[in-house]
């Protein structure tokens, strides 16, 4: 019998290091890297198969399960990947709860982009006299409105940052996986904020290599995610209880 030693509920605040979480996510795959490599491809590819993200949900989970496997030195493969489907109710609506908002933020950043191009060309008129003077304070409105945007999507995508580790590691349900993590991540909002912004850096840099790089950091950026998950919510204790202790005088036979 074992006796769980901490509230699976409880988190800690205020322990992110950006810069320690990518070092040591790096560290935990490093041994076994292109298999990581290959999990994270695959998860993704399986997952944006079906529609609404129906596939996503249970990819995003056995692709944690992997990496929090690696965090404990153990192995993690495709078997253990594909048992993220274990989970195929909780993940699908997490992803689902996902999509909504994100949908709400994206939907305006397309228009935003196309009013982006409608600014330049007004403001280029306006530069050569052909288009009325207003026409030039379109550019740098949109490209601010653009920029918040951007930020909101980034905000929200964060709400969701622990919400499938959650699901495999504390066994929480689709919602309250959410709920938790939502009250973890603004609990550490400086810190996962820049770890966010250190990982899209990473991708930023990898896209120079003929976007070759960003799949190659991809593992890394994952891997660090987790290792935030891990110190704010470190593994539970489960220390085995003491074994019954026997005297003749309770068995006589073995005396």
């Amino acid at each position: 019998m074992h006796v769980m030693s901490a509230d699976p509920l409880a988190f800690n605040r205020g322990v992110i290091r950006p810069v320690e979480c990518v070092k040591a996510g790096f560290e935990s795959i490093k041994g076994d890297y292109w298999m990581v490599l290959g999990l994270c491809i695959v998860a993704i590819l399986v997952g944006s198969i079906g529609p609404f993200g129906i596939l996503l949900g249970p990819m995003m989970c056995g692709m944690h399960m992997c990496l929090l496997r690696r965090q404990r030195g153990e192995r993690a493969g495709f078997d253990v990947l594909f048992k993220g489907f274990d989970f195929f109710v909780p993940g699908l609506i997490v992803s689902l709860l996902q999509m909504v908002p994100m949908l709400i933020l994206v939907v305006p950043l397309y228009l935003l982009i196309l009013f982006l191009f409608i600014g330049i060309f007004g403001f280029v008129g306006a530069v050569a006299g052909d288009a009325p003077p207003v026409a030039a304070l379109i550019l740098p409105v949109v490209f601010v409105v653009a920029i918040v945007v951007m930020i909101a999507v980034t905000l929200v995508s964060m709400i969701f940052m622990f919400s499938f580790q959650l699901i495999v590691d504390r066994r929480l349900g689709g919602w309250d996986s959410v709920v938790l993590s939502a009250r973890a991540v603004l609990g550490n909002l400086g810190g996962l904020f820049g770890l966010m912004m250190l990982n899209m850096l990473m991708a930023i840099c990898g896209l120079f290599l003929c976007y070759i790089g960003a799949f190659l950091v991809m593992p890394i950026g994952f891997a660090a995610i987790d290792q935030a998950y891990r110190r704010v919510f470190p593994e539970l204790q489960l220390p085995q209880m003491a074994p019954p202790q026997y005297s003749p005088q309770q068995h006589p036979w073995m005396g």
